[in-house]
């Protein structure tokens, strides 16, 4: 089963990282290809710009947001197939962030959401 991690994109690549997904819509401000390391841009994954605007990183928010983003997944059945089919393929999926805030964020909500729809088969 793969293992499904979220880190911020600025922290250095590592070994067990295994395949390294960006999920932001933006690229991260100032970092070149090989800084980010990723295999994959996945920006259908990232949040629709008006729901990342309404959450705006507000902690209050959080469980709504959630919720939010995992609808606007389910109406993304080809994107999130193909990050699932990557998955099954790999040890250990690490999707990278830009956010600020290390747990609350769309990198850790699309990490639940994923081991969600992995264990569900």
């Amino acid at each position: 089963m793969t293992e499904f991690r979220a880190k911020r994109v600025y922290d250095p690549p590592a070994p067990d990282d295994g395949v390294r997904v960006l999920v932001d819509r933006i690229w991260p401000r100032g970092m070149t290809r090989e800084q980010v390391g990723a295999e994959l841009w996945a920006k259908d994954l990232s949040p629709s710009t008006g729901l990342r605007k309404w959450f705006n990183h507000d902690r209050s928010r959080w469980e709504a947001f959630q919720e939010r983003y995992f609808d606007e997944l389910d109406r993304q059945p080809a994107a999130v197939a193909a990050i699932l089919e990557k998955a099954r393929d790999n040890d250990r999926l690490t999707l990278l962030f830009a956010a600020r805030d290390p747990e609350c964020n769309h990198a850790k909500a699309l990490q639940t959401y994923l081991r969600r729809k992995a264990d569900a088969g």
